[in-house]
């Protein structure tokens, strides 16, 4: 369940909060209960879904983007958007730096995720991944025809995918290489010249007096102590979401000049790396 990137400064003890403890209960208890409450509901709209309109869920589609914006309120992080998502027909690109991604990007638009197939089983995170409607793959070009296929069904339907290039989480203060095979689905001739695909980039401010790196999740760190340590924070940081132009496939030669495209857009949305972490 830890995520692969590693760095060789280790990530630092946070201060200690007067408080801490009532501050982690009181703001994560509404927080699972209105995961609880949203689920069901989220549960029964798609059974009516189901009944008149298959599998398009323009009604279910709505909870996600509910818990994360309330979830962020109790949290007491600041959310800051710049850009607007794009109207066009296709996929998002983000950079990977937390468990917060989730919350956090479903906040600004309606999506839907794209993930590794092992997080379908981790306890928690991976019901709430289903239930929300994310598409799990394994990254294995054997089964390229088959993602394509899960891809042009899911883009036809309306649904605008989430996917992660860098295939793993940093310390937030970096963007690690785009991986160009996701984006190859998006080549295949049916879905070419009606696909547009929007880079995103996700920038945490840490709390004042708090390491840099404070909301990056990587390495051997383990999701409890995060989610504690994020929890307890007082005071609280920000995160700025900034929405780049949308590029379209017409217009690209090929996944990996896609790939550095996105990339580059991205990398341009996060100040310069401090000196003390560059080489990390």
């Amino acid at each position: 369940m830890s995520p692969l990137w590693e760095s060789r400064i280790p990530p630092s003890e946070p201060k200690p909060a007067s408080g801490g403890t009532l501050r982690a209960i009181r703001r994560g208890v509404p927080i699972v209960l209105m995961i609880v409450v949203c689920m069901v509901l989220m549960y029964l709209t798609r059974a009516v879904e189901a009944l008149l309109v298959g599998k398009r869920r323009p009604w279910s589609s709505v909870f996600p983007r509910f818990v994360s914006r309330n979830a962020l309120r109790f949290l007491g992080l600041k959310l800051i958007v710049e850009g607007r998502p794009m109207t066009h027909h296709g996929a998002v690109v983000a950079n990977h730096s937390s468990w917060l991604d989730i919350f956090v990007l479903n906040a600004v638009q309606r999506i839907f995720f794209v993930s590794k197939a092992e997080v379908a089983k981790w306890p928690g995170i991976g019901t709430m991944a289903k239930a929300s409607g994310t598409v799990f793959i394994n990254r294995d070009r054997k089964e390229a025809a088959q993602q394509k296929a899960m891809f042009e069904e899911r883009l036809h339907l309306g649904h605008k995918l989430l996917f992660f290039p860098e295939g793993t989480s940093s310390d937030s203060l970096r963007v690690l290489p785009f991986k160009p095979t996701l984006f190859a689905a998006f080549f295949a001739p049916e879905l070419r010249d009606e696909v547009w695909v929007q880079p995103v980039t996700v920038h945490y401010i840490s709390p004042e007096g708090e390491d840099v790196r404070f909301y990056g999740w990587w390495g051997d760190m383990e999701f409890g102590p995060s989610l504690l340590q994020v929890l307890k924070a007082k005071p609280q940081g920000g995160v700025r979401v900034i929405f780049h132009a949308p590029i379209a496939i017409k217009d690209v030669k090929d996944r990996k000049e896609m790939a550095a495209r996105c990339e580059a857009a991205v990398r341009s949305g996060l100040p310069e790396i401090p000196d003390d972490y560059q080489d990390a």
